[in-house]
């Protein structure tokens, strides 16, 4: 609508690139979006300034380098330019979790030019950083637009970090087929964490700045066109990526602090469904990320330490983690239960606070108001610390009053104090402690208050993080998978049988990952079942075993879990009626089902080997002689899938109807 080019500052080279060609296909003519970064040729530059000069470019995208170049700014001070727009202006604070040097440099930039308006935006950023994106744009006065940071379809979870692999491969298997990203903070843990998960039946690729330009390209395009389900990769990826229906984001290592794990988590259920929140966490990782900060310059390293104590804080607390995170960003959260948050889902017990709650304002008052939370923690338990002596905590009256807790519990007194409004935490002093009027009025006058309590990670803290799984081959082993396959084979000739009636696919995978030596075990594998595993397991049960021995497999117990959730809650109830020959309708709405999810319901029953008479309601469905049709095509097919069944009856059968008879086939055959 404006007049002239507005001009775009983004700060990643693929995310111009994926906008430019968003923007073009709303046009017919390609000059309408370009970008402007050190990827394009000088012929192709030349290019874009003549578009740009002709008034045919209407939005130009920029990295923040280009704009600082000196033809660069000369070029644009002759040309129309609409309005300046910063992406990810959170890139401007040093206090945004991703502080870019050169965006301080703008505003200088932006007055060479000339005086045009200018609108900074992000979806990230605290009170604190909000403040500095004005200062530092010298643009006090300007309008703040500003939407909430709930994502309410998000699910927040937090685990302690033991047994790494088996808990990301046991979620995934349950998520079956569902999008999903796992961020690791080092590029080995992402090239290592693809290959577990590759070797382990799922689908997945690396993903980090290391890899070559093309070969990322390649990656994303493929995790967008769906060929693969999961991405595993650094930071690096994600900004700007579009996909709607991610639906889990897993930390396999915690980020160093809680705008980048609200941003990367923000990449899950765009489209307003399903987006599950998982993170994996222990002190230790907190550790490893404090000594990246050795090195830097002393405010740096302040800043740093503040951002990863707010992160321990998020991930160590009791109460609501949705109040907690919107808390952080400036924002009020009254409900005191989300239900979506692992600490809302499995409440903790509560327990009066009333008196430590006094003690801990007390020992922020006695002190001065002048100490972060580290220091009244250790002037309560009475620890001697340098900072205790030299700021002569140890001669205050409340010196060591707490000591019959630990730092653990005051520490968690200390965070409820803060999210509940007694206590303000002071960003400019990197955290020092001050009391609000809520505060004083509660010291003045202590009344009746429930805190929770606290987990503890300290237990998970010397475990081994990642027990391997995929040890000598110990999984998804394709020498295996062909000699199942072949043993399936055989047996299914032998019993006159097309092979998926024996054992499906992802039974056969399942079993070259968790390796059952005997029929109990086998019934532990999805789409087995005691009624399976009795008719056809035993010759398969022999030859793993022999496998096992032959290769020195050493077979890993601790995988042996379900690794897919039986969706047949209803089992029991759904035979019973079948067994009193009731119309399969009013066993669906019995238990609020759909004819769909109540087929669902008995192909599960089925596949896993126990026996059900439909016959009742197929007889009312189809004649005999159709009935005898469809049972001789499953018996020759290749595949039991419904969909190369209606190619073959040329779409005579509705979809239900063919999925009846591959339960009546699958139930007389095959159980």
């Amino acid at each position: 609508m404006m007049e002239g080019t507005a001009i775009v500052v983004s700060p990643l080279i693929a995310l111009m690139k994926n906008q430019v060609d968003a923007m073009r296909g709303f046009s017919d003519d390609d000059g309408v979006a370009h970008f402007l970064n050190s990827s394009l040729t000088r012929n192709e530059t030349l290019q874009v300034r003549k578009d740009i000069t002709e008034g045919r470019t209407k939005i130009l995208y920029v990295a923040p380098e280009s704009l600082t170049k000196k033809e660069n700014v000369e070029f644009f001070r002759d040309i129309r330019i609409s309005f300046f727009a910063i992406d990810e202006a959170h890139c401007i604070s040093e206090w945004g979790h991703d502080f870019r040097p050169e965006y301080r440099r703008l505003r200088t930039i932006f007055d060479e030019i000339k005086g045009v308006p200018v609108i900074a935006l992000t979806a990230t950023a605290t009170e604190k950083v909000q403040e500095d994106i004005l200062k530092n744009l010298d643009i006090p006065g300007a309008v703040v637009y500003k939407a909430s940071f709930n994502r309410p379809n998000l699910n927040y979870e937090i685990r302690p970090k033991k047994d790494v692999q088996r808990e990301i491969i046991r979620f995934i298997k349950q998520h079956n087929g569902k999008s999903g990203i796992i961020y690791c903070l080092s590029r080995k843990k992402v090239e290592e964490t693809a290959q577990m998960l590759n070797v382990n039946g799922i689908k997945a690729l690396p993903y980090h700045a290391g890899m070559d330009a093309g070969q990322r390209a390649d990656h994303q395009d493929r995790f967008l066109m769906e060929d693969v389900d999961v991405i595993v990769a650094t930071i690096a990826f994600g900004m700007g990526i579009d996909k709607p229906d991610v639906r889990f984001v897993i930390h396999h290592d915690i980020p160093k602090s809680l705008e980048s794990y609200y941003q990367e988590t923000g990449r899950g259920g765009r489209d307003g469904g399903e987006g599950l929140c998982v993170a994996f966490y222990s002190y230790k990782d907190i550790e490893k990320l404090e000594k990246f900060l050795q090195g830097k310059p002393v405010a740096e390293q302040e800043i740093g330490r503040q951002l990863l104590a707010d992160t321990v804080s998020f991930a160590e607390t009791s109460m609501c983690r949705r109040r907690f995170l919107l808390h952080y960003f400036g924002e009020h959260f009254d409900q005191e239960n989300c239900g979506s948050c692992d600490n809302c889902n499995t409440p903790r017990e509560q327990f009066e606070a009333k008196e430590d709650l006094a003690m801990v304002l007390r020992a922020v008052k006695e002190s001065k108001e002048r100490h972060r939370a580290k220091f009244i923690c250790d002037l309560l338990t009475g620890t001697e610390t340098s900072e205790i002596k030299n700021y002569k905590g140890d001669k205050l009256k409340i010196y060591g009053e707490g000591n019959e807790n630990d730092n653990h519990y005051w520490m968690a007194i200390v965070r409820q104090a803060v999210v509940g409004g007694f206590l303000h935490k002071d960003i400019e002093t990197y955290g020092n402690l001050s009391l609000t009027e809520a505060g004083k009025k509660f010291l003045a006058k202590p009344v009746s208050i429930k805190f929770v309590k606290e987990r503890d990670y300290s237990d998970y803290e010397g475990g081994q993080e990642d027990e391997p799984i995929a040890r000598a081959g110990a999984a998804a082993d394709d020498r295996l998978m062909k000699i199942l396959k072949d043993l399936r084979l055989q047996v299914a000739k032998k019993q006159n049988l097309p092979p998926y009636v024996i054992f499906q696919d992802p039974s056969l995978e399942e079993m070259t990952i968790r390796y059952p030596i005997t029929i109990e075990e086998m019934t532990q594998i999805s789409g087995v079942g005691p009624g399976k595993a009795q008719k056809f397991g035993k010759p398969f049960v022999d030859a793993i075993a022999a496998y096992v021995d032959e290769n020195d497999i050493e077979r890993a117990e601790e995988v042996v879990v379900r690794n897919v959730v039986n969706k047949s809650g209803n089992k029991v109830h759904i035979i019973q009626n079948i067994d009193k020959r009731l119309p399969l309708e009013s066993i669906a709405r019995s238990k609020n089902l759909t004819m769909p999810d109540l087929l669902t319901e008995l192909e599960s029953i089925v596949m896993s080997g126990t026996k059900l008479d439909i016959n009742y309601h197929l007889n009312g469905m189809l004649e005999a002689d159709v009935q005898e049709e469809i049972m001789d095509y499953f018996r020759s097919a290749e595949t039991d899938d419904i969909e190369t069944a209606r190619q073959e009856f040329d779409s005579d059968f509705s979809e239900i109807e063919l999925r009846m008879m591959r339960l009546k086939f699958m139930s007389e055959v095959a159980n």
